[in-house]
């Protein structure tokens, strides 16, 4: 996995492409490069996962174009053989280069994994730039006069100057507690959504379009042929996910997804994050997971957290405010594998595929009597049973919105402040986009997720943090034909509608390969107890809130009533906006 840059188009200082780079240089310390022209300049620092040696530097030239490359082709080798040579390596980016040369942007198509990367035509003066089908890999770019600069992460960006923030990206933290695409908190900085390609032309025509789009209709209803045909997919995926010339390992939950990941993959290394609160603690079934499938086990204990370090990380992790608080628990055990590895499996994507959420149940409930809307807007606005009723009564789309936001309508309307006001704001725009009315209720949240929660905070989370530590993170069950199986299969393959148990096709297919009763337990997953840590220092908070306050980002509340997750929201929408 690597760190990608690059200035096409305009001519400036030589410099700025090195300090781009080396902004990079957590996610490829182990090679750095650039190439340069009269009017583009592209860089590259490079985490050697496969053919260690010099032959995969980038950036990668042949003929006139010139690739820099951030990703993991998993069938580049099938690729090879199809495709003129010679190839001076064995590494994937050759591969990418070689089929882009063959059929232009039409390669994407062959392309089987991870990626984000660019391609410099210098005969035509046209920069080509894409990113995969899900968005596992990032990309942003920036407008220039007369030219385009582009990154992996908005800090290399920055080296061209600091843009005003977009106050309307501020509110859409508020709703969705990240800051979605094709937005960045800065003005005139934008990220490439998953799925989507990038085209600047020389004269300054830029072309932003989706190449991958898959598709929602239903046509598995059989259970026997969805397990049988999960079973080989993942036969073929988990494995493939394991391709490397570096020690792979596996972050181990316990739960579905990750235990589903491990049963895959020959005599696994695993990674646990463990916690002494009893009812959030995975190690001990973590633990019995691993010993079941003869793994080389290792467990971090998170017994507390050093809050300041861990909100002064943040702002350099993502660049922009993010309030996703399970991605501190990803940096701890990131950290803890990069100890053993250097390249790890994660589950992220069962939830979505295999309708894993808790809210998918809650979301379909009859709506609650005429006396619980009464009481809802009775109710102090930020109590715990306020924001309950809040929520329920809620339908369609503002229902799922309540799920999935920090903060409900009612609450946000309450916090906003007058710097963030804006008469006729939409703010489920994002949400809006991506919400399918004509399919099936089950298959409507499933597209949802896919298309805005996991791109817009779980794959970002997962990224920055075991990027932090030169780690690649890979996440099998988002192999795009997983993807595309996940969205053919019939809700009632997928979610029982009278026990809301989720991902039964899983379940079906694990039966008898993991130890009995090992699935019958409430979802967790890798979370710290937050609001525990920061109730022992509630000056932490009330600080926050009186300097968003005075920033007039928010309107400061009268109680701090709130939940886990706003409150890691607010602090670390605090600590990026006093990180200057």
């Amino acid at each position: 996995m690597c760190g990608i840059a690059g200035i096409v188009g305009s001519a400036p200082d030589p410099a700025v492409i090195e300090r781009m780079v080396d902004r990079l240089r957590h996610r490829g310390p182990d090679d750095r490069g650039v190439w340069r022209s009269d009017d583009a300049h592209l860089g590259h620092a490079r985490l050697a996962i496969l053919d260690l040696s010099a032959a995969g530097h980038q950036p990668m030239v042949r003929d006139q174009l010139v690739i820099t490359y951030n990703g993991e082709v998993y069938n580049f080798r099938e690729l090879r053989r199809r495709l003129p040579g010679p190839f001076r390596s064995d590494c994937d980016t050759e591969v990418v280069l070689a089929a882009y040369a063959e059929e232009g942007d039409r390669c994407l198509h062959r392309l089987r994994g991870m990626f984000a990367f660019a391609v410099w035509d210098a005969r035509r003066h046209r920069l080509f730039a894409a990113r995969d089908r899900l968005g596992i890999k990032p990309l942003f770019y920036r407008a220039l006069p007369g030219g385009l600069a582009f990154a992996s992460e908005i800090k290399a960006l920055l080296e061209l100057g600091r843009p005003p923030v977009d106050e309307s990206a501020l509110r859409d933290y508020l709703t969705y507690r990240y800051i979605p695409a094709p937005k960045t908190v800065f003005a005139g900085i934008r990220e490439l959504p998953p799925g989507h390609t990038l085209v600047w032309q020389g004269g300054g025509a830029l072309e932003v379009a989706r190449w991958w789009e898959p598709s929602a209709e239903v046509t598995v209803t059989d259970m026997g042929e969805a397990v049988e045909r999960l079973g080989r997919l993942l036969e073929i995926a988990v494995p493939m996910h394991t391709l490397a010339d570096v020690p792979v390992g596996v972050f181990l939950s316990g739960g579905i997804d990750s235990t589903t990941i491990a049963a895959f993959v020959d005599r696994p290394r695993t990674f646990t994050l463990g916690s002494r609160i009893g009812h959030r603690d995975e190690a001990p079934v973590a633990r019995r997971v691993a010993a079941h499938f003869g793994a080389e086990h290792h467990e971090l204990l998170a017994e507390s957290v050093d809050l300041d370090l861990a909100l002064d990380t943040q702002p350099r992790l993502y660049d922009q405010p993010f309030g996703d608080s399970g991605s501190w628990a990803t940096f701890l055990v990131s950290r803890l594998a990069r100890e053993h590895v250097t390249v790890a499996l994660c589950g992220e994507g069962g939830d979505e595929l295999f309708c894993g959420y808790q809210w998918y149940r809650r979301w379909t409930e009859p709506p609650p009597p005429t006396v619980a809307r009464a009481l809802a807007g009775a109710l102090p606005t930020f109590s715990a049973l306020g924001r309950s009723l809040q929520r329920r009564v809620a339908a369609g789309l503002e229902r799922y919105a309540a799920f999935l936001s920090p903060f409900t309508v009612e609450q946000k309307r309450a916090l906003i402040g007058p710097r963030l006001e804006q008469e006729g704001y939409d703010d489920l725009w994002f949400f809006r986009r991506h919400w399918r009315e004509e399919l099936p209720p089950l298959k409507r949240l499933q597209w949802a997720d896919l298309h805005t929660y996991l791109a817009g905070d779980l794959l970002a989370r997962v990224d920055r943090a075991s990027m932090a530590h030169s780690l690649e993170l890979r996440p099998p069950l988002l192999d795009h034909e997983l993807v595309e199986l996940g969205l053919a299969l019939d809700g009632p393959l997928l979610l029982d509608p009278a026990t809301g148990t989720g991902k039964l096709v899983v379940r079906r297919l694990m039966a008898g390969r993991v130890p009995a009763g090992l699935f019958n337990r409430p979802k967790r997953g890798f979370n710290l107890p937050i609001r525990r840590w920061v109730a022992r220092r509630p000056r932490l908070l009330s600080a926050a809130l009186d300097r968003l306050a005075e920033a007039g980002i928010i309107r400061r509340p009268r109680a701090l009533s709130f939940t886990g997750e706003q409150t890691w929201a607010l602090l670390s929408l605090d600590r990026w906006v006093t990180s200057g």
